[in-house]
């Protein structure tokens, strides 16, 4: 495991220990903390109560960040006709059927892929490729649709997906280190609360274990998961 550097043990010495901060405190304390000359991203890390190796326990969804993510997603649309159309009307970066081959071949120049439901037959051959990568298109995400306008419109604007990994853990990007304090904590109680929303019925005891923020390079702060625990 690599040794962090002087800059990152300075930041970690000022995490106050054992003690979880208000949403706002966090925020602030881990722009304070960064350190990179490029313009960090803000991640979030929840530890959820679920064991993701039972079906009815998995954790995913979608959220329209409120202020985006600082970041304008490279959108792939699957479609033909029609839809194709709408597709780069909205603003999709790349659009057609000829697309499923390009990904069998090894292009993967993409952020999120969106696909109509009568071209699912062919798309469902790239699972294996876009599966581990997360890019996927499925149902729950709102990534197969008819409506690609409107989908395509929701990423650019700053709509990102979310999946519990194998060790119960959900993250995401909720903006640059460059955002307000305000815009951040807008966008991180918006995450929460898709996620809290997004509880299995399977999931006992409690849901949100602990909520951590940090930015690329930086420590990580923690949030008082009380805040997020209802019902």
């Amino acid at each position: 495991m690599p040794k962090h550097g002087k800059k990152f043990r300075d930041a970690a010495a000022r995490v106050p220990e054992g003690s979880a901060l208000g949403p706002g405190e966090a925020v602030s304390l881990v722009k304070d903390l960064s350190f990179a000359r490029f313009d960090e991203t803000v991640e979030l890390a929840v530890r959820l109560g679920v064991d993701p190796r039972h079906a009815d326990q998995i954790v995913r969804g979608a959220v329209v960040l409120p202020h985006g993510t600082g970041k304008t997603a490279r959108v792939l649309v699957i479609a033909q006709g029609e839809k194709a159309r709408e597709a780069e009307e909205a603003g999709a970066d790349f659009v057609g059927t000829e697309y499923v081959q390009k990904i069998k071949d090894g292009w993967l120049d993409f952020d999120v892929a969106v696909a109509t439901p009568d071209m699912m037959g062919q798309v469902g051959q790239l699972g294996r490729i876009l599966g581990p990568r997360g890019l996927m298109p499925t149902p729950k995400a709102g990534t197969v649709t008819m409506d690609v306008s409107k989908a395509v419109r929701e990423i650019k604007a700053g709509k990102i997906e979310f999946r519990v990994d194998r060790t119960g853990n959900v993250h995401g990007p909720i903006g640059k280190i460059s955002f307000e304090p305000a815009k951040l904590e807008e966008n991180l109680n918006a995450f929460m609360d898709t996620v809290i929303r997004a509880k299995p019925a399977a999931a006992k005891g409690q849901y949100v274990r602990s909520v951590t923020l940090s930015s690329t390079m930086g420590p990580g702060v923690q949030v008082d998961a009380n805040l997020y625990r209802r019902g």
